[in-house]
């Protein structure tokens, strides 16, 4: 468990090299959330931006910076989600589902103190869990083949299932629809397809421009008849005490924060599924596991704090194979493993049994990370709302053109804007016939991981796919998987039932 030794040597390594890792820390929690709040400016590319300037400063200091980055980028990405419907990071996802209709309500102060609240909660279990628990996962994680990495993706797939109440088939043909969409490029085995014979395909569809495309263009499109995003004048109003109100509101839901940070924390531990993941797994069980499901999707604060809670402890969680393996788990765990290799050192266990009072420093200056972004979080709130202040027939134009910025940047090519361009197309036509975008944004992130893991998967089995069943892991997860799809057509045959039975006393009586 915990190392007492170790952990007084990182106290004092912490507060004994100079003031340059508590100047690291706010300036990197300032640029991951400025990065987080621009459509297209994901939280890797201000890692990568700023990883040259780690050469210049010691490890300790460096690692801290990047990962301020990484937590600030965790929330960052909400804010947009909330206030305008483009989710800021692929792990942002189910935080539009209720951040924005509460928007719409007039009730944008109230979302982000819950988005605050959940997210600085969620960081600080995460790296509790890895604090506790470094050592046991990160022997469980190498236990993890390519059998059990492709049943996990498929139990993310499962979750189209249920984010498709009333259009399940839709949801399953716009599932299948990304899945195509996600394997299009150069295949393991050096096989093209969908390409079209040009070559910006071969590498892929870039997947965050086609996320913003597909979630932020049908609701562009619906803002322009809209004078504000925001109809109420005096809901449009910056309210700190109501930011504050939804910060500690969010503490009466503690069960649910906890619960989500769990979920977040073990799928972050998984290397390549991470946030993106965790958040639509955590937002569905909420959704599951609560009476008032037809609330969701309508502005439901739980929805909120289910969905930032899971995104952030996730950081906790890849940090586990990042620091246990010297596996990146994402393509922030990624930038961080160049910045070890800069500094000459290896992450893996020899690492952690020779450095655990290194270790320990970046658990605890990452705890001290999460009690600084609470207080950041809500004066850099106290400017982002402004959003809604501002007239849409200003808005609308900005944001579209920092999202075809931004889709450049990724690409730096017109790949990046014409992938946004048929994203918004594709969005407006699923929207307007009741298709789900979200299953096919599940399917569009998770194709090439599945297709990667099940061509290995076949390998490892001489062709034979039974491999699956000889996998104790691999069984325990398709268990998990069957009773998720199962538990809700479960619980509404009983609620019928029930409902049925108390009619007919009721019509007895009478």
């Amino acid at each position: 468990m915990i190392d007492f030794a170790a952990a007084s040597e990182a106290f004092t390594l912490l507060f004994s090299s100079g003031i340059e890792p508590w100047v690291m820390v706010p300036l990197g929690l300032i640029i991951g959330l400025v990065f987080g709040i621009l459509p297209g400016l994901s939280v890797p590319i201000a890692m990568a931006v700023f990883l040259p300037f780690t050469l210049y400063l010691d490890f300790l200091p460096a690692i801290l910076f990047l990962t301020s980055i990484f937590t600030g980028g965790g929330f960052g990405g909400s804010v947009p989600a909330i206030l305008i419907n483009v989710p800021g990071t692929t792990a942002a996802i189910a935080t539009c589902f209720d951040g924005y209709p509460m928007a719409r309500q007039g009730r944008h102060n109230e979302a982000l103190g819950l988005a605050l609240a959940a997210s600085t909660v969620g960081t600080t279990f995460g790296y509790v869990y890895l604090l506790l628990l470094i050592e046991p996962l990160s022997r469980f994680v190498l236990q993890l083949g390519a059998p059990e990495l492709f049943m996990i993706a498929l139990w993310g797939l499962t979750l189209i299932a249920a984010l498709s109440e009333g259009f399940f088939w839709r949801g399953i043909l716009a599932g299948a629809l990304g899945l195509l969409i996600g394997t299009i490029g150069m295949s393991s085995l050096g096989i093209t397809r969908g390409t079209l014979g040009s070559i910006y395909l071969l590498d892929g569809i870039e997947t965050t421009a086609a996320l913003i495309g597909l979630f932020a263009a049908s609701e562009l499109f619906a803002l322009v008849k809209s004078d504000y995003i925001v109809a109420d004048a005096g809901a449009r109003n910056v309210k700190l005490k109501e930011i504050a109100g939804g910060f500690f509101g969010a503490f009466r839901n503690m069960g649910l924060i906890l619960r989500g940070s769990m979920i977040g924390a073990l799928i972050g531990t998984v290397p390549g599924i991470g946030s993106t993941v965790s958040n639509l797994v955590s937002y569905t069980t909420a959704k599951n596991s609560d009476p008032d499901k037809a609330s969701y999707g309508k502005g439901n604060p739980k929805g909120v704090i289910a969905a930032e809670s899971a995104n952030s402890s996730s950081e906790g969680g890849s940090m586990i194979t990042l620091l246990a393996l010297g596996i990146p788990g994402g393509a922030g765990t990624a930038i961080m493993l160049g910045a070890f290799a800069m500094h000459n050192v290896t992450g893996g266990p020899r690492f952690i049994s020779d450095n655990k009072e290194i270790v320990y420093a970046i658990i605890g200056g990452n705890l001290i990370q999460a009690i600084l972004l609470a207080i950041m979080g809500l004066l850099f709130l106290r400017i982002a709302v402004l959003i809604v202040r501002v007239p849409l027939r200003f808005l609308v134009p900005a944001v579209t053109a920092l999202a075809i910025l931004g889709s450049y940047a990724l690409t730096s090519s017109m790949a990046g804007p014409v992938t946004l361009t048929a994203g918004a197309v594709l969005g407006v036509i699923m929207s307007r016939y009741n298709y789900p975008v979200v299953a096919m944004v599940i399917g569009l992130l998770l194709g090439r991981m599945m297709e990667g893991n099940l061509l290995r998967t076949w390998q490892l089995g001489n062709g034979d796919l039974t491999i699956f069943f000889e996998r104790p892991i691999a069984l325990g997860i398709l268990a998990i998987m069957v009773m998720t799809l199962a538990l809700p057509f479960i619980r509404s045959r009983f609620g019928r039932k029930s409902a049925e039975r108390a009619a007919s006393r009721l019509n007895s009586e009478m």
